[in-house]
């Protein structure tokens, strides 16, 4: 009888190899090509760079000119979220109306495309340089957002700390040497707060206190939902930020008719159903004079400080607040094929004819 003896093969092996082989190349050719689409990518910003220049100072160009004619508009002193240079449908004799800001670059005979500007008033928040003196506003401000009402005047001291021209420490805020001692080490500015991102160099404010990237704030769903630009705002329960409440360039007055309630209740005698109250009449017909303020506001017996009378409001929204706005800042998005770049300017109006760049860049 034969007995049959079954010999091994080195298929399975072999077959093996292979698949790790062909895995290995298809890697290395999925980064060969994700390499090469870089490079192409790079070279095309770099062969694109001046056009898109062109496209994003253009797209400036079409912010600064919505102004000066939005300022033109035959019986408008002021400004609203309701108008072009806003989003909004405009006037019912605006000037801008009809105007077609989805085709900009096509208009004026320019290669790629303009994204319409956004235009956002910086007035619209408070200036954190105004603070020496307005210390009250700042900590109702804060308290609004949610920062603990304990660490509320240190964080207040060691921003005053910060904005001084001395080296001189107030009683829990921080200077030079106290920044000094961190790493890396740094010098306190000593100086009026250029940008409003220099916050998060200051004792005591955290990114979490100065902005959310996640998601609108809860006072933005709020306002965006009272104007109906926001259908469902139940699932955005973040606080509003300090980033959404204060800016470092504008002409220290609150525009009554941009602010979010959570500013608007920074002016001394504005509580959450002030707030409201002035929101809601914004919406129908936009203020015109701070008096329409006063006569649509009815202040409830909780309202900081001593504007709780008619005549002591309408002094205190004299004082802090506006209709018309002056520091504007600007987003145009601009593409070029597959390249695409963003620029963003800030820009101050004195009248219609001197629109001023005060600083431009792109990212």
């Amino acid at each position: 009888m034969r007995i049959a003896v079954k010999r091994r093969t080195n298929d399975g092996i072999a077959i093996f190899i292979v698949l790790v082989a062909i895995f290995a190349l298809s890697a290395i050719a999925a980064a060969f090509a994700y390499s090469m689409k870089v490079e192409t990518r790079l070279a095309a910003n770099s062969n694109n760079s001046a056009e898109l220049d062109c496209l994003g100072r253009s797209g400036i160009e079409v912010a600064r000119w919505m102004l000066s004619q939005e300022m033109k508009t035959p019986g408008v002193q002021y400004d609203a979220l309701n108008q072009v240079w806003a989003g909004g449908p405009g006037e019912t004799n605006d000037i801008l109306a009809g105007f077609d800001f989805d085709n900009i670059a096509s208009v004026a005979g320019l290669p790629g495309i303009i994204h319409r500007p956004q235009i956002t008033d910086a007035e619209s928040k408070f200036n954190i340089n105004y603070i020496f003196g307005n210390e009250e506003l700042v900590q109702h401000a804060l308290i609004n957002m949610g920062v603990d009402a304990a660490e509320v005047p240190n964080i207040i001291a060691c921003i005053e700390d910060w904005i001084d021209t001395d080296d001189d420490t107030r009683l829990n805020g921080a200077e030079t040497d106290y920044y000094q001692s961190l790493d890396p080490p740094y010098e306190a500015k000593n100086g009026p707060i250029d940008d409003i991102s220099e916050l998060l160099f200051v004792k005591g404010i955290t990114p979490d206190i100065y902005s959310s990237n996640t998601a609108p704030s809860a006072v933005q769903a709020k306002d965006a939902t009272r104007s109906g630009l926001l259908p469902n705002a139940a699932v955005i329960t973040n606080a509003a930020k300090m980033v959404d409440v204060f800016t470092s360039i504008s002409n220290g007055r609150i525009n009554v008719n941009t602010a979010s309630a959570t500013v608007l209740q920074m002016i001394p005698g504005i509580d959450e159903n002030a707030a409201d109250q002035i929101i809601a009449a914004r919406n129908v017909q936009p203020f015109q004079n701070l008096g329409e303020v006063v006569a649509n506001t009815t202040l409830g017996s909780s309202s900081q400080g001593t504007a709780g009378s008619g005549a002591n409001f309408a002094a205190v929204i004299n004082r802090y607040g506006t209709v018309r706005s002056a520091v504007f800042e600007v987003k145009v998005a601009v593409e070029i094929g597959m390249t695409k770049r963003t620029y963003y300017a800030l820009l101050i109006r004195n009248n219609p004819a001197d629109i001023q760049i005060l600083n431009m860049h792109w990212e």
